[in-house]
């Protein structure tokens, strides 16, 4: 069959051990959800449960029936973790319980959409202790996430309160708000298994985007790759699926032993392991001591967990609203901005704080202006996140938006695409003013030069980049500089980068006096310092040896390149007798002072080969032998 029509919801269950979960579970669908031996004999749930059903508005909704023994926190965790529903359960022959309360502070700090309080076992109570324990349910979940949900009292024994609890949970998943279907796909792993013929098998909560059979998908953290052989949901085949759904992924050409729970699979490319996250966390109330960064925590998210170490910014426990912090992991694993999390200190088995992820992979340091940063990330749309991220950065790789933000934008407010990078405008105002006043000093000082040498404009763009922390590399300098060249700021002419506005000069009358002074001395012509002594400044003579009139054979000789050509013709008529230098020197009339490095310039320029004393004429010959 193909993708199931209509909305398809996750509805996690929550509550204290024996008080009903499973039972009531039965009672709505028909399908039992503790599938253990070992569970059916102890008469409690171990490992997630799952069942079904079609509510009478037509939405189909899918059960994660959860642990409720204090043992099974772990198991509870990664079943309620990716679901935004709940099914909060309450016996009432017990009443509130101490895993009522542990579950109550985590259903709160993952801020659940929606919530059902169903009061079970209505048959062993009688109707005033009803409704002295919905009293104090509302007392209890005043200001949680649950402080407006419905109170139902019922037995999955009798039947009796069942029709208005079926009314109550259509109720919530019809108010649910939708769910995002256009983002990255990514299924928290929840259960893996091997299914003889079939292959590896995974469930979980599909939140985010669609799957197909047929696709490419990634296994996290591991990294591994795998094709999606089948899909199943509520006990049937389809070959796609959207989120929210439960859903059994039958994977090919990968094996059992690298996919653990607490996995993602996601699509290719799609997503980034991290080991470190900044947040805003907050403690669970009542607690009996503070929450300070010295304690051993573990992390839960999604189906996910990680031991993890705590880094408080601003505050040294955590009181009232909470604040906002860094934890870092002791493996990776795939989280995204706007992610809820709860927080176990290890030692005493104890859940005691939980939040929001704000930054999934932050900075290396904080920063002075880390909770302001933060604050700004806190207070953000998904939409925002984009320039968010640029504006902190400054530069970033347009693939790396993607993965970071979870978005992909045709333009991100005061940042200018340049090549595969996102650079923040004023960072490139900041620049492009670097390099204008670097190059009016250049120009100042050697007025003669055509240009400053590019490496050096490339070493000012580097300075500004470090200045502000941005990772400096050879693919976004060139991206600036081109940019830089296209807005008419500079002109780029080989390897000498000028400011635009400034348009080269000829060699004008000191240049043409220089080559008469050069020409008239030739073949043993003055070298460079006697130049210099002459009044001729050595930024003339390099400016004259750019324009190809002088060739510098050697740091302190330069010679016309009338006179370099003579030499290459004269070694081009010796053939393939090829010549010495001795006899070049006796052709031109020079010394060994200048035949010697004349005749290695014309090696290196290509003009000729050597074989031990002789010189050959390469063929065929550069075109510009006299280039430097």
């Amino acid at each position: 069959m193909a993708e199931a029509p209509g909305r398809d919801l996750v509805v996690a269950t929550a509550g204290h051990v024996d008080h009903g979960k499973s039972s009531l579970i039965r009672r709505l669908t028909d399908i039992d959800p503790d599938r253990l031996a070992e569970e059916k004999r102890r008469g409690l749930t171990i490992e997630l449960g799952y069942a079904w059903c079609t509510l009478p508005s037509g939405i189909e909704v899918g059960f994660v029936d959860v642990p409720g023994h204090e043992r099974f926190i772990r198991t509870m965790l990664a079943g309620v973790g990716p679901v935004r529903l709940v099914l909060f359960v309450v016996a009432a022959d017990e009443g509130w319980k101490p895993q009522s309360e542990e579950h109550l502070a985590i259903v709160d700090l993952l801020g659940v959409d929606g919530g059902v309080l169903a009061l079970t076992k209505l048959d062993l109570a009688d109707r005033p202790r009803i409704r002295e324990l919905a009293d104090e349910i509302g007392e209890r979940t005043r200001g949680t996430a649950l402080e407006r949900a419905a109170v139902i009292a019922c037995s999955s024994a009798t039947g009796e309160g069942i029709g208005e609890l079926v009314e109550a949970l259509d109720g919530m998943v019809a108010n649910a708000p939708q769910p995002p279907r256009d983002r990255r796909p990514r299924l928290f792993i929840d259960r893996v298994f091997p299914i003889a013929g079939a292959g590896t098998v995974v469930t979980g909560t599909l939140t985010g985007g669609s799957i197909a059979v047929g696709d490419r998908v990634r296994l996290d953290p591991s990294g591994a790759s795998a094709r999606v052989r089948g899909l199943q949901t509520h006990g049937g085949t389809i070959e796609r699926a959207s989120p929210v759904r439960r859903l059994a992924v039958n994977l090919a050409g990968i094996e059992r032993d690298r996919i653990d729970r607490g996995g993602v699979l996601s699509a290719p490319n799609a997503w980034r392991p991290t080991e470190q996250v900044e947040v805003r966390i907050r403690p669970v109330r009542g607690l009996a001591r503070p929450v300070t960064d010295r304690g051993a925590f573990t992390f839960h998210a999604g189906s996910a967990e990680r031991t993890a170490r705590l880094r408080l910014y601003g505050v040294r426990s955590l009181v009232g609203d909470g604040a906002y912090a860094r934890l870092a992991f002791g493996e990776p694993l795939i989280l995204d901005v706007g992610d809820r999390f709860v927080l176990r200190e290890s030692g005493r088995r104890e859940t005691v704080a939980g939040g929001i992820v704000l930054d999934p992979h932050p900075p290396r340091r904080p920063g002075i202006r880390a909770q302001q940063r933060l604050g700004a990330r806190a207070r953000a749309e998904r939409e925002d996140l984009p320039g968010l991220l640029v504006s902190e950065r400054r530069a970033v790789r347009d693939a790396d938006v993607a993965v970071l933000t979870g978005v992909v934008p045709d333009a991100i407010p005061d940042a200018r695409p340049l090549g595969s990078w996102w650079v923040a405008e004023d960072l490139y105002g900041g620049i492009a003013g670097s390099i204008r006043d670097g190059l009016e000093a250049f120009h100042a000082a050697e007025p003669l030069a055509p240009g400053e040498d590019v490496a050096r404009t490339r070493a000012r763009i580097a300075a500004v980049l470090a200045r502000a922390r941005v990772e400096v590399g050879p693919e976004l300098t060139e991206a600036l500089l081109g940019s830089l060249a296209a807005d008419g700021l500079v002109a780029r002419e080989g390897a000498t980068v000028r400011l635009a506005s400034r348009v080269p000069a000829g060699i004008g009358e000191e240049g043409d006096r220089l080559l008469d002074a050069v020409r008239s001395g030739e073949p043993t012509p003055p070298t460079v310092t006697e130049l210099e002594a002459a009044g001729f400044p050595r930024a003339l003579i390099d400016t004259v040896v750019r324009s190809g009139g002088l060739v510098r054979i050697a740091p302190e000789l330069v010679l016309t390149a009338s006179l370099v050509e003579r030499a290459v013709a004269i070694v081009r008529a010796a053939g393939e007798a090829g010549i010495t230098v001795r006899a070049l020197r006796a052709e031109l009339g020079t010394s060994r002072k200048y035949a010697v490095p004349l005749m290695e310039h014309l090696d290196r320029t290509g003009a000729t080969r050597r074989e031990g004393d002789l010189r050959f004429a390469r063929s065929p010959t550069p075109a510009s032998p006299s280039s430097s």
